[in-house]
This record gives C-alpha cells, structure tokens and sequence, in this order.
C-alpha cells in the first residue's frame, strides 16, 4: 500500500484545509493508500528561531497577526521569516530527513509555501527518486522563495499564471500539472436542494431581498462593522449575512447593532456553503480559499486590494477582474456604490454567469495527478493522464 505524506502549517488555515479535503476526496474515491498529514511547525519546534526569541510559535504569531489586523507591511515581515528559514536551511533539511526515513513515504505532497526547498532537499537525501509535489494553494506565488523553488519537483497548479510562473524558473511543462482550481471541502460540490426562500424566512431574512454574504476568513475583520454600517445608511435594497467566524466579540458587536433591513449574523460554521446557498453575491478579502467557495457557489465577489492585502493574496484580485467576476475597491468606504452596481438590473446575471465558466474541479482531479505519479515513479507503467492534467 502507497503511503502519501501531506505536509502543512497551521497558518492561516488553509493549509490544514486543503489537506483535510484532499484526505477526504482520496478516501471517498476508494484509493488504497495510506495517508498521513505532517504539521511542520510541530516537527521542527526545535528549530524556531521566532520562538527561541520571541517565546511565541511562527505559525501562531502569524495566526495572530491575522486576528488582530496587523498587515500593513506583511512584504517585510514575509522576507524576514524566509531569510530565518535560509539561516537554519541546513538544521530544517537534516531534521526533516529523519523524519521521511522514519515515516517512509512513497510519495511526499506540499501544501505549505516557504519550506519547499528544505522539503524538496531533505526527502530527496532520504529518498532519491520518489516524487515530491508542491500543490499551490495559492492562484499564483509571490516570488521569490514562496511557493516555486527552482530545485527538481512535480507542481499542481489551478491557474495558467502559476504555470507561468513555474515555467519561467526553468520547470519542464511535463512536471507541471494544471488542474481547475482551488481545493475545496467536497461539500462544495453537494447538490443545492434547499429551498432558498423558505430556508431565508426560517432564518429572519426577507426572500425577495438582494442579499450579500460578508466573510473575512475564520477570524473575521472589524470591517464587517463598516460594511454592515455604510449599507444600512445608503438605502440601497439588501439584506447581509455576516459570517464572523471564531470572532466572538465581533459577533455580539454586530448582533447588537439595529439595521434597517433584515440581517442574520453568525459565529464559527463548518458550513459555510449553506450560507452561500442563500446569498447572491460576496464580499470579502481576496483570499483564496473564500473567493474560490464563492464562485463555486456561483457569487460574484466585492474584495479590497490596498497596501494592508497579503502579498499573496494581491494577484487574486487582479484574477477577479481579469474573470470579469466582481469588482475590486481600494477600500470599503467604496461600497456603496459597488453594491449599488453589483445589483443593477442585468449585472448581477452577468456576473453570475461569468463565475458559472469557472468550473473548478480540482478536488477530484489532484488525486488523479497523485495517482500518476505514484506510478510513473514505481514498478507499474504510468496510466494516461487525465485530460485536464498536464
């Protein structure tokens, strides 16, 4: 049996997420492997410089730079790990190569940005030969040293700029692997049998209301409050669900806020999909993640790009007008008037049917990528690859 190692952080995560799906994607299609996950920031605790300093753990740090908003000059504060990461490459590397001659796998899949070289290196001393994958759980890098090292490897990649970009630091077209899109959960792809205007009534919302899901990742943000505020004060005719996430302050704070048009406010779900369901457009931050579930839920988007946006997440806005799938605002003091014209007679379905062209399948396609590779680097004789793979 093929033992599959997946590799993550607990940053942010999304990583831990796309893992989770990807297990799950693998198990329900009957795939005889044994899979196992490896958070990184628990093997190499050892080696945290950031905590050794700070006594706070990288991933954590990060995690609470997000909770609190401190993204302004997030460009630094990203260089400034990655050169703690270069300054103990040789310690990361030696540590991770036990690791992989201890676990033994066939097959070791990246899902984390920053450490691909270190991972790349140290499972090609435990085991030279085996395939090594970076799946981007990003639209695109953020060059140098993010996600794309220059060091021998397969990458799975759901846009035509990340293929780019691989190709352009010398990665052979056959070792780079396009697939659709972004992993999500598989309840994604459940078929949509509520009935959304009697599920709006059940939850205090009006049937007949434009109605816009406003979702900032699992921490929230204080700019739902601006959103929620500007909206109701500008008269236009829509409703919000405002999901908060594990932000609990910041639920309170809004539910107890009065609005004149109906709104349902919500704390931590593991469905956010069924929200989706009964909205008609998203606003947000330009994350991969939430703006790829909500154009798997055909919603067009409304996100901010400015100097506080990860540098990760920049290109995503940019894919958003280049999709003609939203608008971008340099801030929320903007929304008014792009929810005003997100609800303009005709607009709406337009955009909606330019998010329907956006068929991401890419959690069912990856495991055939995995498959491939298992194979092509084993005994048996590599199978065709699939026919959005390649």
């Amino acid at each position: 049996m093929p033992r599959v190692e997946f590799a993550y952080f607990d940053a942010g995560g999304g990583h831990r997420a796309a893992v989770t799906a990807l297990e799950q994607a693998i198990v329900a299609r009957g795939l005889a492997w044994e899979l196992r996950a490896s958070n990184l920031q628990e093997i190499l605790d050892r080696l945290d410089w950031f905590q050794a300093i700070t006594g706070v753990r990288i991933q954590d740090a990060y995690n609470g730079m997000l909770r609190r908003e401190w993204t302004l000059g997030s460009v630094r504060l990203l260089r400034l790990l990655q050169g703690g990461i270069r300054l103990w490459h040789r310690g990361i590397v030696e540590m991770l190569e036990q690791r992989w001659r201890d676990e033994r796998p066939d097959l070791l899949v990246s899902c984390v940005p920053n450490f691909n070289r270190a991972l790349g290196e140290s499972f090609a001393r435990a085991f030279p030969g085996r395939p090594f994958v970076t799946i981007l759980t990003d639209l695109a890098d953020f060059p140098p040293h993010f996600w794309i090292e220059r060091e021998p490897q397969d990458f799975i990649c759901g846009t035509d700029r990340a293929v780019e970009q691989a190709l352009a630091l010398g990665h052979p077209r056959e070792r780079i692997h396009r697939v659709s899109g972004m992993i999500l959960a598989p309840q994604f792809y459940e078929p949509g049998a509520i009935d959304r205007r009697q599920e709006r009534i059940r939850l205090g919302l009006d049937p007949d209301l434009a109605t816009g899901l406003v979702l900032f990742g699992g921490y929230g943000s204080k700019a739902m409050r601006v959103i929620s505020r500007r909206l109701d004060r500008s008269g236009l005719e829509v409703q919000l669900i405002l999901l908060c996430g594990r932000n609990q302050a910041l639920e309170r704070a809004l539910g107890a806020e009065k609005a004149r048009r109906p709104r349902l406010v919500a704390g931590f779900t593991t469905r956010v999909s069924d929200y989706m369901r009964l909205a008609d457009f998203f606003i947000g931050k330009p994350g991969p993640g939430s703006l790829s579930e909500a154009m798997a839920m055909r919603l067009p988007a409304i996100v901010v790009a400015n100097a506080r946006t990860l540098p990760q997440e920049r290109y995503n806005a940019q894919w958003v007008l280049e999709n003609e799938v939203g608008f971008v605002l340099g801030s929320f003091r903007e929304i008014e008037d792009a929810v005003s014209r997100m609800i303009e007679p005709g607009m709406l379905a337009r955009l909606r049917a330019n998010t329907a062209k956006l068929e991401n399948r890419a959690i069912f396609e990856i495991p055939d990528v995995l498959a491939w590779l298992l194979a092509r680097y084993g005994p048996a004789t590599a199978p065709s690859m699939p026919e959005r793979v390649g």
